[in-house]
């Protein structure tokens, strides 16, 4: 089977990787002079991890993505996961296709390492704006999670922006949820105990799959887990403004993503914005999981509180010096695995 690190990378970027691995590797003292001085903002301090990060990606001079043209734009997102995600373990990756709008749709089963016959699964919903991303910008992740939870990871596509806006991701996620729920056992699921989750706009897209669920009647999941969830496309709540720039998610990206993906759509819906929905009673319990020098940060704890205001049961947790996409860089900076390995002790012990 052809490497999918190795797919995504060229020569250069094998290179970058590797740079970017030896320094976040290095002693403290020497990641900070690398670092620059310390980025204080809202009481909270940046990683330095992230701010190497930033860093070094600053010194490339990479274009932004939003500046890019889309295919290219695309291919750049793909390239960047691969540097940051770097090889993960995994008992097995499987191709499979779901059921979705129209016809299916490619998807990737994660098992674990000498996994039995039957394990919880989580269903994944990748990042990437509506528009960006695919099954490569999260197969460090879901390898990641599915080895160290012993949980099944199902990773889904959907149709992307602007080619296909709003409410499109959403349809084919929810068919595929319920293709999921129907196939349970080909899948090596054990029925009872299948999530969903995702990271920003595929964070947005599973709480509003469980929204779009309990309206038609389809079972709740066990658990959602949300990270870095976009969860109001109608307002900017004070942590858009605050780190509009200079943290990985730019305002330019925001704006670019939201616009193709609501064009034609009211951003009150909420099947959009699911912030605005006026009952969230019933939804399924949730794990809510924000960055503090994230744009997003205040609408995905907004979000956390209105759930538990509504009598969901909810766990919210911030980590204060970490950014919007931590989760992608499991194979560059142990503050990223260190986050990420609170969602893998969440499956563990909920599912």
């Amino acid at each position: 089977m052809v490497d999918p690190f190795q797919l995504a990378l060229d020569t250069r970027a094998r290179t970058e990787a590797a740079a970017l691995r030896a320094t976040l590797r290095m002693p403290r003292p020497l990641k900070r002079l690398v670092a620059g001085r310390p980025v204080r903002v809202d009481g909270q301090q940046l990683d330095v991890d992230m701010q190497v990060v930033l860093r070094l990606q600053r010194l490339h001079e990479e274009p932004s993505v939003e500046t890019l043209p889309l295919p290219a734009g695309r291919a750049a997102v793909l390239r960047q996961a691969a540097v940051l995600g770097g090889r993960q373990p995994i008992g097995q990756v499987r191709h499979v296709h779901v059921r979705a709008v129209g016809g299916e749709r490619a998807a990737r089963l994660y098992l674990p390492d000498a996994a039995p016959p039957r394990t919880p699964l989580l269903v994944y919903l990748h990042g990437g704006g509506w528009g960006y991303g695919g099954l490569g910008s999260r197969d460090a992740l879901c390898r990641h999670l599915a080895e160290r939870s012993g949980v099944r990871v199902l990773a889904l596509t959907y149709r992307l922006a602007p080619e296909h806006p709003a409410p499109a991701a959403l349809d084919d996620c929810l068919a595929a949820y319920r293709w999921v729920r129907d196939n349970a056992d080909s899948l090596g699921a054990v029925p009872g105990r299948i999530a969903v989750g995702g990271d920003g706009a595929g964070g947005n897209l599973a709480a509003v799959l469980c929204l779009r669920a309990r309206e038609e009647g389809v079972a709740q999941p066990t658990l959602q887990v949300l990270i870095c969830p976009a969860t109001d496309l109608s307002r900017r709540l004070p942590s858009r403004e605050r780190f509009r720039e200079d943290f990985g998610l730019t305002q330019g990206f925001v704006e670019r993503s939201e616009a193709a993906y609501t064009f034609g759509v009211d951003r009150h819906d909420p099947y959009v914005s699911p912030l605005q929905s006026k009952d969230l009673a019933g939804l399924a319990p949730a794990y809510v999981l924000t960055a503090g020098f994230d744009p997003l940060r205040d609408e995905g704890e907004a979000y956390a509180n209105r759930l538990a205001e509504d009598g969901v049961e909810v766990e919210l947790r911030r980590h204060p010096g970490l950014m919007h996409g931590f989760v992608t860089m499991v194979g560059v900076s142990r503050s990223a695995r260190r986050g990420v390995a609170e969602i893998v002790e969440q499956l563990q012990r909920r599912l």
